[in-house]
């Protein structure tokens, strides 16, 4: 079996940044564990599966050890193909564990809508200031935990133990603070499923933009990733979904043969 596969740089204007996404357009749904065994032989952050089903497109997404309920930037990668695919296309709709999620092309901005995750605050859990080797102001929680870092700098620097990030109970822990040139950064841990570091994480920004539109007084954002590769996310709060804009660039084209 043949199977075309594309690599997308998400979140970037240029390859080598953003995050790298694997996409792959099937006839139909492969049995769970095949595509778990092709995401984990992908070895990226995640790997999106869409299939052309009677009400539009659906799209599952894997890392390399689960399938996840929302992924932003392999859905920024799968609409990137499919858009180049079909030029006359302005929005696209996927049908997702997470609901229908639409992107529109605004050129050669694709903007993301996503349900918003508004975090709550929680008490810091045991040992997470020694996970991340960093002093923690606050802590909220929604999918992820998030803890709020003094400045840019302190998420620049960090050099978490991720060891001690995979024995947290939660699925992720995102390092967040105001930003120096845009309005706040962030970095992601994901050692639980299977991704250290995510560079850069458009699910997460479900729960970082209602966080920080609050906390700054305004919806519209501008979001760094600081991660080594980085990323810019261009977002706005509206209601309770999230506008999440970016754009991609296709760094690989071939066929994945089972």
């Amino acid at each position: 079996m043949r199977l075309p596969i594309y690599q997308i740089d998400a979140f970037t204007d240029h390859a080598f940044a953003g995050n790298p996404a694997a996409v792959m357009l099937l006839d139909g749904w492969l049995p769970e564990a095949i595509l778990q065994a092709i995401a984990a032989e992908n070895n990226l952050a995640e790997t999106a599966f869409v299939v052309r089903e009677p009400e539009g497109w659906r799209i599952r997404w894997f890392t390399p050890a689960c399938e996840v309920d929302l992924c932003g930037h392999a859905t920024l990668a799968s609409a990137h193909v499919l858009f180049e695919q079909n030029p006359d296309l302005v929005q696209i709709t996927f049908q997702s564990r997470s609901g229908p999620l639409a992107v529109d092309r605004q050129g050669d901005l694709l903007v993301l809508d996503f349900p918003s995750r508004p975090p709550v605050a929680v008490a810091p859990p045991p040992g997470l200031e020694e996970a991340l080797g960093a002093a923690v102001g606050e802590v909220w929680k929604a999918r992820d935990l998030v803890a709020v870092l003094e400045d840019e700098a302190a998420v620049k620097n960090l050099s978490p133990d991720m060891a001690a990030v995979a024995r947290m109970d939660d699925f992720a822990v995102v390092a967040t603070a105001p930003g120096d040139a845009a309005d706040f950064v962030s970095r992601f841990f994901g050692p639980r499923v299977g991704v250290p570091e995510d560079p850069v994480t458009g699910s997460a920004h479900s729960t970082l933009v209602p966080f920080w539109a609050r906390r700054l007084g305004r919806s519209r954002l501008r979001a760094l990733q600081v991660s080594p590769r980085g990323g810019e996310l261009i977002c706005e709060l509206r209601g309770d979904r999230v506008a999440i804009g970016g754009r991609a660039v296709k760094v690989l084209e071939g066929t994945f043969i089972l």
